[in-house]
């Protein structure tokens, strides 16, 4: 179960910055249904709660993530409020040469509130993975997540990625208000950069943990160098990341976090966690846009069992995925 806003993403047909692209080819991109999607694409049940508007880019995103195998019902279309959409050029998120223009504001997802949100929906699932993005949209997008994160019987287990965005906050408040928000949540995952910007954290894992002891789960990614995961009760388990051919980094932390919840749901151990968290991210990072396939989960299964010199070994390489399901095929009667 996934809450959040989801917009069309415009890519560039070719490199360059916006203002020389000539076209643009149209997709999906959104942190908490590209979550949704991966997870359903693997196997698992999986719902979006979100609200688009009624217009064709709305009707593209309802379509298109329910081609995933993703439950949609729940989504509503609002009559007065656009789909939000943005356009980004190739060079990763990290460059200087990247570019995003977003036209989200006032969308039909930053409407979405306590009072026009079914709740109900929301919370069936046995997990619910919401992020930061959503708290930044509006005053009553906050208040939702105020409401899905406070403490109750029978909550779902609550999965948040602190996703911290400094350029859609308006005030000052986004630091201290997602920090609030991951105190609340069951397992959190957050960015090594992200804690040192959002909340000035530069001790590394250990330190962001000492100012998170409260999530069951905390897991720090450290980009190249891996992820770290703490659990309560446990000794902290470290996983290096593979080597990748990288083509886009865009929706990487998306498909790493529903690699991890997958091995979640699965009962999987800490280790095997974070290494499915790994594959899942070299998918995405391995293809174009926002949403790549993620590997087979026997595929998967196969080389997070792997021992630690082969794991280090592994460099995957576009079409990695594709040609384990090709080989699949072929070796079936």
């Amino acid at each position: 179960m996934a809450l959040g806003e989801s917009m069309v993403t415009f890519l560039p047909g070719r490199p360059g910055r916006l203002a020389d692209v000539p076209s643009f080819h149209r997709a999906i991109g959104g942190a908490e249904s590209n979550v949704a999607c991966v997870l359903a694409a693997a196997g698992h049940g999986a719902r979006w709660v979100s609200r688009v508007g009624a217009d064709g880019f709305g009707q593209h995103l309802v379509e298109g993530i329910a081609g995933y195998g993703v439950d949609v019902a729940s989504v509503r279309r609002d009559p007065d409020r656009p789909t939000g959409v943005y356009f980004r050029t190739a060079a990763d998120r990290g460059t200087g040469a990247h570019e995003v223009a977003y036209y989200r504001a006032g969308s039909a997802a930053s409407a979405m509130s306590v009072a026009n949100v079914d709740l109900a929906a929301v919370r069936a699932g046995r997990v619910l993975h919401l992020s930061g993005i959503t708290a930044a949209l509006s005053a009553e997008c906050r208040e939702l997540l105020r409401e899905l994160t406070a403490p109750r019987p029978g909550r779902p287990l609550l999965s948040f990625d602190v996703n911290h965005r400094p350029g859609l906050w308006r005030g000052a408040e986004g630091p201290a208000l997602l920090l609030d928000l991951a105190r609340r949540a069951d397992l959190v995952f957050v960015g090594e950069d992200e804690a040192a910007q959002a909340w000035g954290i530069t001790g590394g894992p250990r330190a962001i943990r000492q100012a998170l002891p409260e999530p069951g789960v905390l897991v720090v990614k450290q980009g190249a160098k891996g992820a770290t995961a703490f659990a309560s009760g446990r000794p902290s388990t470290a996983e290096p990341a593979l080597r990748v051919d990288v083509v886009a980094a865009t929706g990487a932390g998306d498909a790493f976090a529903a690699g991890f919840l997958s091995a979640t749901l699965r009962g999987l151990p800490p280790s095997a966690r974070l290494r499915h968290g790994h594959l899942f991210a070299a998918a995405a990072l391995t293809a174009p846009g926002d949403l790549a396939a993620p590997p087979a989960r026997d595929h998967a299964d196969r080389l997070t069992a792997l021992d630690d010199t082969a794991w280090g070994r592994l460099r995957l390489a576009p079409g990695w995925t594709q040609a384990e399901r090709a080989t699949q095929e072929a070796n079936t009667p």
